[in-house]
Parts: C-alpha cells; sequence; structure tokens
C-alpha cells in the first residue's frame, strides 16, 4: 500500500475513534501510531477541536520506531549496545520528513559523508525495507509494537512522576513554520511538560529539514481539510 492508500483507509478510522476518545475521555493521553501519521495527527487535532476539548499537550504521534531503527543501525555500523545508543529523530514519520540527528548521538559518532548519507536513507526507507524482506506479505509488525510499547511506557512513568523522561513525538509545535513537527519532549504528568526543540544541528541535517517541509506541510492540510470536509 502507498501512503495514499493507507490514508484512505486510516483516516475515516483515526476520525471515528478520536471522535469518541473526545466525546468520553476527553482528558486521556491519545497516542497515534497510525500511518500516516503526518496526516492522521492533524486529523485527530483538527476533531477534538470540533468537540472543544483539544488540548495540544496530550495528543502524540508515535515516531518511535523511527528512533529504534536510528539505534539500532548507528549500533551495527560502530559495534555498540543498541540499547545504549540514542539518536533523536526529529521532522515527520514518512519518507524524507524522517531526519536522523546524527551530529546529537549519545554516545557520540562519526561517519564519513558518503556514509552518512547512505545511513540516513537507509532508517527513511526501513519500512520499506521490511515490506521487500516480507515479499509484500506484510510490513513491520514487531518492531511497530516494541515501538508503540515503549513510548507509551515512558508516558505511564511521566505521567506516575517519574522525572527526565524524553522522547521524541510528532505534535503541535512552534519549533518551525509547520504547525506539527517531532522533536524530543520533556514528558510530565499532563503530558507535554517541555518541548526541547531541535537544538544544534548540522548543515546537512538543516539542509534534510528544508526539505521535508513543504511535503510535511501537505500532510498536515490533507488531515485538516478531510475533517473539515466530514458531515
Amino acid at each position: 500500500m502507498t501512503r495514499d492508500d493507507l490514508f484512505n483507509t486510516n483516516a475515516t478510522i483515526v476520525a471515528t475513534l478520536t471522535a469518541a476518545c473526545a466525546q468520553h475521555c476527553p482528558e486521556a493521553m491519545i497516542c497515534i501510531i497510525s500511518n500516516p501519521v503526518n496526516s492522521t495527527i492533524p486529523i485527530t487535532a483538527e476533531v477534538f477541536k470540533k468537540h472543544g476539548v483539544y488540548n495540544p499537550d496530550k495528543i502524540f504521534g508515535v515516531t518511535t520506531l523511527d528512533i529504534v531503527r536510528a539505534n539500532t543501525f548507528v549500533a551495527e555500523l560502530k559495534g555498540l549496545d543498541p540499547a545504549r545508543v540514542n539518536v533523536p529523530v526529529i521532522g515527520g514519520h514518512a519518507g524524507k520528513t524522517i531526519i536522523p540527528v546524527i551530529s546529537q548521538c549519545t554516545p557520540k559518532v562519526d561517519f564519513p559523508q558518503d556514509q552518512l548519507t547512505t545511513l540516513t536513507g537507509r532508517i527513511q526507507e526501513a519500512g520499506t525495507e521490511v515490506v521487500k524482506a516480507k515479499a509484500g506479505a506484510g510490513s513491520a509488525t514487531l518492531s511497530m509494537a516494541y515501538a508503540g510499547a515503549r513510548f507509551v511506557f515512558s508516558l505511564l512513568d511521566a505521567m506516575n512522576g517519574k522525572e527526565g523522561v524524553v522522547e521524541c513525538s510528532f505534535v503541535k509545535s512552534q519549533e518551525t513554520d509547520c504547525p506539527y513537527f517531532s522533536t524530543p519532549l520533556l514528558l510530565g504528568k499532563k503530558g507535554i511538560e517541555k518541548n526541547l526543540g531541535i537544538g544544534k544541528i548540522s548543515p546537512f541535517e538543516e539542509k534534510m529539514i528544508a526539505e521535508a517541509i513543504p511535503e510535511l506541510k501537505a500532510s498536515i492540510k490533507k488531515g485538516e481539510e478531510f475533517v473539515k470536509s466530514m458531515k
């Protein structure tokens, strides 16, 4: 399926489920992992606005799979334990909108530019890699479940008072001129405690952001228009 196919299937499902949430549990933390996340988060926000219960600090697009993949691929190349590698991944959750910020990786790692370009492309297209490996019979399921669980456990920890919990997520944002953007977030009892922003990045990463913004804006608009056109 293309992301357009996914949109046609998932947009209605997400709108229906989030409308039920807006009516029956408006204070809940809403974590959306259904693709295309770049459109389903704007759909969720617009549905909550329609019901007059919108709180941008409680609506999360789960992009954790991109971080898990980035950590894994960097660890493989450097002979590190992936559980101890942390690469922030910002932007969105599709193709070139996925921007791994390898310059901010902990522990610090360096790659020559050609290897960095290949690695970035692999992180961005890892979903396609899985589909090809399964010969079109499915897509990423186990890694997606793991990523969803990791994000939700982090959010639950923060809601239960644990301090210093940081995860990247696609949320309402003022970090760029895109109305939604993924960056590292400090999570707290009420959802987003603080948006930690983009931070210091390399010229290569700056260029990726500039190239991602038009595509991100189009996906966001598509989600917003979908809710406007709903009966």
